[in-house]
């Protein structure tokens, strides 16, 4: 009998954790018992099989890079073959179908191989668990390439944002995946850092409740969330990739950690992925108070900890405080990590020799492994009717970019377009201004479809590999989708520049032609890369926040034209636009919006769809002067005169305008005195006082006037989207509890005190026209996990027109913000 005979037919004598009629635990218990230890340390590790591609003799035109840092070196030194990796059992199969250009087929086929011989190799006969990418779609060959993180933090759309993990799990679960790293919850605190593009914004509670949504979403699909990067990654000095951390631990708190703590709360997270940074010292890789202490022992987290890619010998090449990769293994197995991914390296069999001197417990390998082993019951790899074959079922008929899918896509991009300013020229039909006859589109991101997607999209990520493949997937340009919006005009192109680079050989004709133009559409931007191979990404960091290469100064040169200049900045991170704003008739932001990024782009701009998007970032003014968010507390403003740096952004965070008009009136709280464990209520009326229907994002922000520590000027609370018709009203009410001011004091416990809290209500962090005060009474309570995460919303009936149609935000009529876990 194989190890592959697992049916109840095929062994009389089934196995105790082969039996589904038992409990999760026992059949990890009565598999942990039949275990070696060499058996329990093959489970800690992994195997990247793709990676042995980077050996391989180039295409002609290909780039060489990597898609993970380092990946070249660990590559050039070799790993042992998968039979040799999974004598003793394996716990993860890396990127099966993410490392190559295959179709769902021939990546199924490779999934049943490599299963075939975990399965077959080791004594016992137990599956691997097999992880993706999916950060923007999953990372594959031909699969939907859905707007960047930053996009779907434009959209401050939770379900919307649900109903695309969903999709993106159930595509992985159909050709054998059961682990998805994604969502990405590091809060942008410095724009300069190339991963600001796989983030969703600098507000903790916006990444919380979208990364919440995601998590649901993806779970729900069988697909295992795994949470990155825990934590201070996004915060490292001088915005540099991997850089060390100088924050504290009540800045890591009250900053970093919310959205790992709401999305394992309210989203049921089952994984989670460290860091590469250090903060204050101590890589997060081997830090035990964050891996143990807060993610276990105060937050009750019961999944698997799995490494950042070659985090663990990091410790020693990188980080220096492991003496060599084994010793390296020991500290962060100890610190809480259960699984290393990509490959084995410091999760080896050493391992077993140091628990047999003593050096290690086997306590700390079991734990590890009851971890790792509990989530193969879950997922049915230990079932005795599981087969590789089996886990592939739905490869031949899945549609990796299905009709549905694209509309998913589609609803994304057109949702999170940011109208910065119409000015003079937007909407380019309509608004009682004759269509333009003739427009000029220039720009290195108007023709490049390349540049509206991720650096974790397949075509950026490993498609320049492979230069005759194209993307993959069908993404019309701004330029394509303009000829179908305007059929009429006169449309001429001229690219002007390159993204990168100072070539400008191409300003005289851009010059030209939007010269002779009624309007220019200059398209710029960002082409998303990694490690240097882009202006945005993993690695891409940038020096300060100029437009990349001579975008700048193409924007500048055009402007002197006379005829209006509409830009268009297509990127992953924001840029600062005090000057280009000068020159331009109106201005788009649009975050990498993925495939569907065109058509949503051209149709903003001509006015067939109402703009939406609203910022998840702040713009800034100036290219200098960084790092800085909106979270500031009151020296970390423009006001007192104490410096000559003025922070003040060129355009607000939560900020977005329409081609309508809303005013937010009237605020109604239901008790200015409420005990510190009590709640209140906050009512206002929002109006839409324009010509046409269209949404408006309400949002709560909370200061807290006196506090025993520095407290940010405003935070965000609470926000709700509301459809609204022309002439139409509504009430928003935001329910807030007393739980949502607590923050960390200067005894490192979450506390929440007595005292005033100012209530600001509006459209964004720097339009709050609706004030008021409520005071806290009582005695400082201290909160711990089970305080209240969420301030729910909830939006009435449109008054004195239509009720607008469901947005999937939860439209009139409903309820938003969720008021209980796992409720949005």
């Amino acid at each position: 009998m194989t190890a592959l005979d697992r049916t109840p037919t095929a062994d009389r004598a089934l196995r105790l954790w082969q039996d589904p009629a038992l409990t999760v635990a026992d059949r990890v218990d009565a598999l942990l018992a039949e275990l070696t230890l060499e058996e329990k340390i093959g489970q800690l590790g992994s195997r990247w099989i793709g990676n042995d591609m980077q050996e391989a003799e180039p295409e002609p035109g290909a780039e060489t890079l990597n898609v993970a840092p380092m990946q070249d070196v660990f590559a050039a030194s070799g790993t042992i073959p998968l039979e040799e990796a999974a004598r003793h059992g394996l716990g993860h199969l890396t990127r099966v179908h993410g490392s190559a250009p295959v179709t769902p087929e021939q990546g199924a086929a490779d999934v049943v191989r490599l299963q075939r011989a975990v399965v077959e190799r080791s004594r016992l006969g137990i599956p691997a668990i097999v992880h993706e990418e999916c950060l923007t779609g999953f990372t594959a060959y031909g699969a939907t390439v859905y707007p960047a993180a930053i996009a779907w933090a434009a959209t401050f759309d939770p379900e919307l944002v649900a109903r695309m993990a969903a999709a993106i799990g159930r595509d992985m679960a159909a050709v054998g995946v059961h682990q998805g790293l994604s969502p990405v919850l590091d809060v942008v605190r410095d724009y300069r850092w190339g991963r600001v593009e796989e983030t969703m914004g600098e507000d903790p509670y916006l990444v919380s409740m979208l990364g919440a949504a995601y998590v649901r979403g993806l779970e729900s699909a069988g697909i295992i969330a795994t949470l990155k990067h825990f934590a201070g990654y996004s915060a490292s000095r001088a915005a540099r990739n991997h850089g060390p951390v100088p924050m504290g631990r009540r800045e890591l708190m009250d900053m970093i950690l919310p959205p790992f703590e709401t999305a394992i709360a309210l989203g049921g997270a089952r994984a989670v992925m460290n860091s590469y940074s250090d903060v204050d010292g101590v890589p997060a890789v081997a830090d035990s108070w964050l891996l143990t202490d807060v993610l276990r022992g105060e937050w009750g987290f019961t999944g698997t900890v799995v490494s950042d890619y070659w985090a663990v010998p990091f410790l020693a090449t990188m980080h220096r405080v492991a003496a060599d990769p084994e010793q390296a293994g020991v500290q962060a197995l100890a610190a809480g990590v259960d699984v290393e991914l990509p490959d084995t390296l410091g999760f080896g069999q050493h391992l077993a020799e140091r628990v047999r001197s003593g050096e290690l417990p086997e306590a700390v390998v079991d734990r590890a492994v009851r971890r790792l082993l509990t989530q193969k019951v879950q997922l049915g790899l230990l079932d005795p009717d599981w087969s590789p074959e089996g886990s592939v079922a739905g490869a031949a008929s899945a549609d990796l970019d299905s009709p549905g899918n694209r509309a998913l896509a589609r609803e994304l991009a057109e949702r999170s377009v940011i109208l910065l300013t119409a000015g003079t020229a937007l909407p380019l039909l309509g608004e009682g201004r004759p269509a333009p006859r003739r427009v000029a589109v220039v720009g290195p991101a108007a023709h490049d479809p390349r540049t509206f997607m991720g650096c974790y999209a397949f075509p950026n990520h490993v498609l320049p590999r492979h230069p005759g493949l194209g993307l993959g997937v069908e993404a019309p340009s701004v330029l394509d989708a303009l000829r179908a919006e305007l059929p009429d005009a006169e449309i001429r192109y001229e690219q002007g520049c390159e993204v990168r680079g100072d070539d400008r050989s191409g300003f005289a004709a851009a010059v030209t032609a939007a010269r002779e133009a009624d309007v220019c559409v200059a398209v710029v931007g960002d082409l998303a890369g990694l490690f240097g191979h882009g202006t945005s990404g993993e690695g891409c960091d940038a020096e300060d926040l100029r437009l990349p290469g001579a975008q700048a100064d193409l924007l500048a040169e055009l402007a002197t034209t006379g005829t209006p200049v509409v830009v268009v900045v297509v990127s992953g991170r924001p840029y600062a636009l005090g000057e280009v704003r000068a020159g331009a008739a109106a201005l788009v932001q649009a975050f990498m919006p993925g495939e569907e990024g065109g058509a949503a782009i051209a149709g903003v701009l001509s006015g067939r769809i109402q703009p939406a998007g609203r910022l998840p970032v702040q713009i800034p003014r100036g290219p200098g002067g960084q790092p800085g968010t909106y979270l500031q507390p009151p020296l970390g403003t423009d006001s007192h005169g104490i410096s000559n740096l003025d922070p003040t952004p060129l355009f607000p965070f939560g900020y977005g305008a329409s081609y309508t008009t809303f005013e937010v009136a009237g605020l109604r709280i239901s008790d200015t005195e409420v005990p510190t464990d009590g709640e209140f209520t906050a009512t206002v009326t929002v109006r839409n006082t324009g010509g046409r229907a269209g949404e408006e994002v309400v949002q709560l922000y909370l200061h807290d006037v006196l506090a025993q520590v520095t407290r940010p000027v405003r935070q965000l609370a609470g926000f709700a989207r509301v459809r609204l018709e022309p002439g139409g009203s509504t009430e928003v009410s935001f329910r807030v509890h007393a739980d949502r001011t607590a923050f960390t004091g200067r005894d490192l416990r979450r506390v929440v005190e007595p005292g005033d809290v100012e209530v600001l209500v509006g459209t964004s962090a720097a339009d709050l026209p609706c004030r008021g005060v409520v005071r806290l009474t009582g005695p400082s309570r201290y909160v711990g996990h089970d305080r209240r995460l969420v301030t729910p919303a909830d939006v009435g009936a449109d008054v004195g027109a239509d009720v607008g149609a469901d947005t999937g935000a939860g439209s009139a009529g409903r309820r938003q913000g969720g008021a209980d876990a796992g409720q949005f």
